[in-house]
């Protein structure tokens, strides 16, 4: 197989998903996590988390490989290099295995982005930004004419399984806020943005309430689930730009 320059890959996906321009979470630290021996990659993978059984499978395939995370190895701050941590680093370097993480450029994305990807897999049309977050639209927004059950149903063909439901909106939608991952805490801030039907992957136990009296529906389609799109879109682009092949490492959470 052909090889290409891991710097190449890294300065393009650098410019591609304006890493360096969108802020995030002080533990998310996008871009190149971990640099390979060699330099060089011949295979991309892509994986929701850098998890340690996620390290195992990438490091296991024929290298030197890019593993491309949206949750990368240091969400937790500074840590010693014991226990799993060590364990991953040994395994992910004795592979030959680099890892590039993008978090909030990735979701944001107005192509390859997970809001965008699963905005496209529900059919939900022409969208704008919503929500900013620090000068930036952590969300899409879009106008529907759907029964509640019908957007249930196409949310959990999109996102491959059960959708959990707050029913505190109307039963048709009209206007439908979404954010990937985590954002079910900010359900009442949602609502004040005038949809009626807020999506994400997960939320506190109390957004649950905070739906109910903020009166708008909230789906929860699973944190893992709704964040899987962004890594496969970027892989598959990468893949056709240098020509090399990919592959998804799914370790779902259930959560």
């Amino acid at each position: 197989m052909a090889a290409v320059s891991l710097q190449t890959l890294c300065d393009h996906i650098g410019t591609l998903l304006k890493v360096a321009e969108l802020p995030d979470y002080a533990g998310a630290m996008n871009g190149l996590q971990l640099e390979n021996g060699s330099g060089q990659v011949v295979r991309l993978l892509a994986a929701v988390d850098a998890s340690l059984p996620v390290i195992w499978q990438a490091a296991a395939r024929p290298g030197p490989s890019l593993l491309l995370v949206h949750h990368g190895l240091f969400w937790n701050g500074a840590q010693r290099i014991v226990g799993a941590h060590f364990t991953k680093l040994r395994a992910a370097m004795e592979g030959g295995l680099a890892l590039y993480s993008a978090h909030l450029p990735l979701d944001v994305h107005p192509r390859l982005g997970n809001n965008a990807q699963l905005a496209a897999a529900l059919g939900m049309g022409k969208t704008v930004p919503f929500f900013d977050w620090k000068g930036m639209p952590l969300g899409l927004r879009a106008k529907v004419d759907l029964s509640r059950e019908g957007l249930r149903e196409r949310l959990a063909a999109a996102v491959g399984g059960p959708v959990h439901l707050c029913p505190g909106g109307p039963e048709r939608v009209r206007e439908v806020g979404l954010i990937t991952g985590g954002a079910g805490s900010e359900a009442s801030a949602v609502a004040a943005t005038g949809v009626d039907t807020f999506i994400t992957g997960e939320g506190p136990h109390w957004s649950y309430g905070a739906a109910e009296e903020a009166g708008i529906n909230l789906f929860y389609g699973g944190h893992y689930a709704t964040e899987t799109f962004g890594v496969k879109a970027l892989a598959a682009e990468l893949g056709e730009a240098f020509q090399l092949p990919w592959e998804f490492l799914d370790h779902p959470t259930g959560l």
